[in-house]
């Protein structure tokens, strides 16, 4: 579970601590971005996560006694520590100020159930209280700004296809992990030639010789799946079975994109389909003879956009 090393608020016996979390398919439990909230104290000369608050994009849970060994779920498929509960985000909205309003009203409650009767005791209500506004701004804050989002590069190959273009190019990160990536691309923010508009990234397939993966929304919600090369052979493969499976316009919703997903012209992706196969088996090629591995340069390629 990457996650940041947190923002601490104290309320004695108890702290609060905010991290951002990022969590990649196919790595970590499923494809999710956000912010957890956990309540610590120290339980025999050791601090304890008592309650941890998962305030995510799609993981709105909380969980009691998550490092409680006398604690579980019953019944609960793969085990695990703690009790899981699911936020309802219909009915509780959203997931941070649900957090904050519940750690306001049933802290005590929640403490002696996830197994810590005396913490819960010794909780101090009226200064938990005054801390919960600061780390209700810092949770909501955190969210925001420490979202992981990238912007990649265009691409040097650019394939129109009506509202959306393909960008192809062949990527080398400094650790020496790469290949082909295949953007896929649309303006947003305003009509082609003003001033304003702006070209967004929807979908990435970075298709690397190493850490394979692509990019739901890179510079929106930025969830990024690993492919599991035991049963996907080859990524790009992969990539054009799912143009060609008109599987482009759902992917492009997920992303965050209705209405670009809603204007898609698919004669038209499908008339240029060939030539970007086309140049991008080439470029994959021309990387297995320059590197050995397909796709992949010779020279680190900086992500120009990022500078």
């Amino acid at each position: 579970m990457p996650q940041s090393p947190g923002i601490r608020f104290n309320a004695e016996p108890l702290s609060f601590i905010v991290r951002h979390q990022l969590w990649d398919g196919n790595v970590e439990d499923h494809v999710d971005q956000g912010i957890s909230i956990e309540v610590t104290a120290s339980v025999t000369g050791r601090e304890t996560v008592m309650l941890r608050f998962n305030c995510f994009d799609l993981e709105r849970s909380y969980v009691y006694g998550p490092e409680n060994p006398e604690l579980s779920t019953p019944g609960r498929v793969g085990g695990g520590l703690g009790v899981h509960c699911r936020m309802d985000p219909i009915i509780d909205g959203n997931p941070i100020g649900w957090t904050i309003r519940t750690l306001g009203q049933k802290l005590p409650k929640m403490l002696e159930r996830a197994g810590y009767p005396a913490i819960a005791q010794a909780t101090d209500m009226e200064a938990v209280r005054k801390v919960l506004p600061e780390l209700d701004a810092c949770a909501r804050e955190t969210f925001i700004a420490k979202r992981n989002v990238v912007k990649h590069n265009r691409g040097t190959e650019i394939f129109e296809a009506g509202v959306i273009r393909f960008g192809l190019e062949m990527r080398r990160l400094k650790n020496g992990d790469g290949g082909l990536a295949v953007h896929v691309l649309a303006d947003i923010g305003g009509s082609k030639g003003k001033a304003y508009v702006e070209e967004t990234e929807l979908l990435a397939f970075d298709c690397f010789w190493n850490n394979a993966h692509y990019h739901y929304g890179p510079r929106n919600k930025n969830h990024r799946i690993n492919w599991d090369l035991t049963v996907v052979d080859d990524p790009l493969e992969w990539t054009f079975e799912q143009i060609e499976n008109r599987k482009l316009g759902p992917m492009i919703e997920r992303a965050g994109y209705p209405g670009i997903a809603a204007d898609l012209d698919l004669d038209k992706i499908a008339e240029i389909l060939p030539a970007l196969k086309k140049r991008a088996f080439e470029m994959y090629e021309e990387g297995e003879r320059l590197t050995g591995h397909k796709g992949l340069p010779l020279e680190f390629t900086p992500n120009m956009a990022a500078e």
